[in-house]
């Protein structure tokens, strides 16, 4: 019989395919492609494998093949991709099984040769003889960690783990549910927890049928692509198949009914975008029949509301597109004070000039020397804009967390007096900063919303870490408050520029309301670890007047260790550059980028670089300009992108963190501290872009951030 079939694949296929080189994913799709039309076609060879009428094998090119499980009647899962001599050779590996608590496929290997079950003969197979260390997870009985989903036949060999290197080798053939319990379980969390967070999202309430086959593969814990679309994205862009994945076990997340404001954290990688992506398309799914866009999706910068638009059409297309505003929050005040106040000043200016300009202003419009320029800037902006104070009045109650420095009653007389004389001086340029338009369209916003008008239905924010209080405020005043009105995802520790806020003050209580991920999909352990050093010793809030950690903050995947190594010179480091592109045998396929402290850096290493013969791509403000090239860019503009190889540069001591801080250390300690941590933040970003391979070099004396072991 002949005719279209219907292909999925399997979580642990698309694992195997990633490690293929480009051409082969290209002849697995082609493969795809030709076996969804006619599986019966010759030139695909397909042949059941001995032992198991269900399980096949199919001809992808002449050394590689697929193997099939067979669901029913036109029906295949594809569970691997191998070289021809392991299938063949090898028949008797393969085992599959429903598992009884999540309802889901289990696909495993095992030995033949191994006459003992499917987990002795697997873990056998790894780990060798007994261990004489202390098994890891001798505190939990067989029907605990069945109660947890983890797969039965595995338990023998589970017992015999005594370390985090046999834990690591067990799991990567182990099937996803189990690999997810047993590493939270080894990185801490309680049986309660695990039960909860891991294994409560992908239970199934159904009897289970050990023999459905057609019912397993639909349940959440068996994660299949089935999509032809995402299917091609998938296998084109192998190194961010995560970009619209939704782990099942953050389903719950996404489609919650929230009584009010909800915030996901966690840390780089662990899915917090991807949860708002989906977020926002379950809310579209719920919204009447309409062409209106009720639907706001906001982050901070410009590459990254790009980088979200690109995602939402993977992952809906142009009909959920037309129901969702998606602009950066800056671009969305300017917009609301546009419509508003057609007069308002029309230059807009970084709010980095801000020291800058009240430099200027002091020493050429009015002669004020009694005053430091940095310490006005600072108050102006995070006191007066950032508490939208309209009155001295309100000045002089208003309360200065994070100041560092005590005002009395006169000080703050004087500074309310040049704050308004600063602002007027602007104005007659015809400008302001983004800063005062944030305040102005707050502003704007709270008296619609006085009135019973909004904008939205539902607000999702993405990188929540990086707005001010004067955006919190505007856009807490175009949404209605009540169910499902503001979904915020983000981690404080990737807050890169300096706004820090306590929702909860601002109308936004996100109370019972908080979840964290803990989960990375993109990072090795290796990188992760590496990161996670360079983090010791800070603290960081939540958002909502506590604290914020990194506990739990963990990763399944496993890679070699990143390389540190330092230079005398920045000629010298150049060097080092090229030296390790020639070790990557220079890619020029975009996944290789390299991040560097300075606008200065990045011109001088694309420079450098094409005169090697090397194409380069500048990551601008709205991301890389092009695909193809080994993409440039300073340490702000990664925030959002990641990459399979990754080069940091210049983390030189003096420039991450930036010696110009060093003036704040006597006389504002609080600022000192936090741009000193926010450029701790930055390299912290910079380090989790890499997913599989990490450099980091130096020329002179290395960044203090850096650890010992590092340098």
């Amino acid at each position: 019989m002949s005719g279209e079939a219907r292909l999925r694949v399997m979580d642990r296929a698309e694992k195997e395919i990633m490690k293929l080189s480009r051409t082969d994913i290209g002849a697995v799709y082609e493969f795809m492609h030709k076996f969804r039309n006619n599986p019966e076609q010759p030139g695909l060879d397909l042949k059941t494998l001995q032992g198991d009428s269900r399980l096949l094998a199919a001809r992808v090119k002449r050394d590689i093949r697929a193997l099939l499980l067979h669901i029913g009647e036109r029906d295949y899962l594809l569970i691997g991709v191998e070289h021809r001599s392991s299938v063949y050779e090898d028949l008797d590996r393969y085992a599959y099984r429903i598992n009884r608590v999540t309802g889901g496929l289990e696909v495993m290997e095992v030995d033949p040769i191994d006459t003992q079950p499917v987990g002795d003969s697997i873990i056998g197979r790894v780990l060798g003889p007994e261990s004489e260390s202390a098994a890891l997870f001798d505190a939990y009985t067989d029907a605990q960690l069945i109660e947890l989903g983890v797969s039965e036949p595995l338990l023998p060999g589970i017992r015999r783990i005594a370390s985090e290197e046999e834990l690591v080798q067990l799991v990567d053939r182990a099937p996803q549910v189990t690999t997810d319990v047993l590493f939270a379980l080894y990185d801490g969390k309680s049986y309660d927890e695990v039960l909860e967070q891991v294994t409560k999202p992908v239970r199934t309430a159904d009897d289970v049928d050990v023999d459905d086959l057609a019912a397993a593969v639909q349940r959440p814990a068996t994660q299949v692509t089935t999509d032809d679309e995402a299917l091609k994205f998938m296998l084109a862009e192998s190194f961010e198949r995560w970009q619209v994945f939704l782990h099942p076990t953050q389903r719950r997340l996404v489609e919650r009914r929230y009584s009010g404001p909800a915030r996901v954290g966690g840390g780089p990688g662990t899915g917090k975008t991807i949860v708002a992506l989906h977020r926002v398309a379950h809310l579209a799914r719920q919204l009447p029949a309409g062409t209106d866009k009720p639907i706001l999706l906001t982050t901070f910068n410009r590459n990254l509301a790009a980088d979200l638009k690109a995602r939402l059409t993977t992952l809906g297309g142009d009909e959920l597109l037309e129901r969702v505003d998606i602009i950066n929050v800056d671009r969305l005040a300017a917009r609301v004070v546009a419509e508003q106040e057609p007069r308002a000043p029309k230059r807009k200016l970084d709010d980095n000039q801000a020291p800058q300009l009240w430099r200027k202003f002091l020493s050429k419009e009015v002669g004020e020397t009694g005053w430091d320029a940095d310490f006005l800037a600072a108050e102006w902006d995070q006191v007066i804009l950032g508490q939208a104070l309209t009155s001295r009045n309100d000045y002089f109650k208003a309360r200065r967390p994070y100041r560092g420095r005590n005002l009395n009653r006169g000080e703050r007389d004087q500074i309310w007096d040049l704050s308004e004389r600063f602002a007027r001086w602007l104005a007659a340029s015809d400008s302001w900063t983004w800063r005062q338009v944030a305040v102005r369209a707050a502003g704007l916003e709270m008296a619609l919303a006085a009135g019973g008008g909004y904008r939205y239905r539902h607000v999702i924010v993405d990188e929540a870490q990086d707005l001010s209080a004067a955006h919190w405020r505007m856009l807490r005043a175009m949404v209605p408050v009540g169910t499902d009105d503001l979904f915020l995802t983000g981690d404080t520790h990737q807050r890169i520029y300096d706004n820090q806020v306590t929702l909860g003050s601002l109308g936004i209580n996100i109370r019972g309301r908080s979840s964290k991920l803990t989960l990375s999909y993109r990072t090795t352990r290796q990188i992760l670890a590496a990161a996670l050093e360079i983090m010791s010793g800070e603290s960081y809030d939540d958002l909502d007047g506590g604290e914020e950690d990194l506990a739990g903050y963990r990763s399944l995947l496993r890679g070699g260790q990143p390389f540190f190594c330092g230079a005398p010179t920045w000629d010298e480091e150049r060097d080092l550059i090229i030296t390790q592109l020639d070790d990557w045998h220079r890619p020029q396929d975009g996944s290789v980028a390299i991040c560097v402290p300075t606008k200065e850096l990045a011109a001088d290493v694309m420079k450098s670089l094409e005169s090697e013969g090397v194409r380069t791509v500048e990551i601008g403000p709205d991301g890389p300009k092009e695909s193809d090239g080994v993409h440039v860019g300073t340490m702000h503009r990664f925030k959002g992108l990641e990459y399979q190889r990754m080069i940091i540069a210049g983390v030189t001591d003096g420039l991450v963190p930036r010696s110009m801080i060093n003036r704040y250390r006597d006389t504002d300690a609080k600022k000192y501290q936090r741009e000193r941590q926010r450029d701790r933040s930055l390299l912290f970003v910079a380090a989790t872009r890499a997913r599989d391979e990490l450099a980091v070099f130096w020329h002179g004396a290395p960044s203090p951030f850096l650890s010992r072991r590092q340098q």
